[in-house]
């Protein structure tokens, strides 16, 4: 049994080597893409009609966060559509950010979701829940959520 332990232990240890085999880093950045695309799409879900304005602000987003060229942009899109519509919770998604994203690239994410539900002029309660339930998720502090909104409300004339 302790030989067990040990040889476990040993395992364990050989994997958190510094030269241990790393996840691909390309890989990382693509989860991390798919995990905002997907959050941003979830607020344009929210509402039961999409509109262009915020597809294009969804867009508009992921290019700003993003170097990604209009068909990977396109592609992207398409796979967070696909995600968002299998998805039972936020949590994986808002999981990655939160390795990886300092905090105010997670207040970022968060003004973004907020520019995407202004987009067509006006905020519905759902949209309201998404981004209130994501910036929980992301750690994202009430004044933050607020500041974020308000810098959005603004960027769309609506203040």
């Amino acid at each position: 049994m302790l030989r067990t332990l040990k040889d476990l232990f040993d395992q364990l240890g050989a994997s958190l080597a510094p030269d241990a085999p790393r996840v691909d880093p390309r890989i990382d950045e693509h989860q991390l893409q798919l995990a905002t695309a997907v959050l941003l799409v979830e607020v344009m879900r929210a509402e039961p009609t999409f509109s262009e304005s915020e597809r294009d602000a969804v867009l508009l987003a992921l290019r700003g966060k993003f170097d990604l060229a209009d068909d990977e942009l396109e592609r992207l899109l398409e796979l967070a559509h696909d995600n968002a519509r299998i998805a039972y919770d936020y949590q994986r998604f808002t999981a990655r950010l939160n390795e990886r994203f300092s905090q105010p690239q997670k207040i970022r994410v968060i003004e973004a979701m907020w520019q995407v539900a202004y987009a067509d002029g006006h905020l519905d309660v759902h949209e309201n829940q998404v981004i209130s339930k994501v910036a929980g998720l992301l750690h994202v502090t009430h004044g933050e959520y607020i500041a974020a909104k308000m810098r959005a409300q603004e960027d769309a004339g609506l203040r």
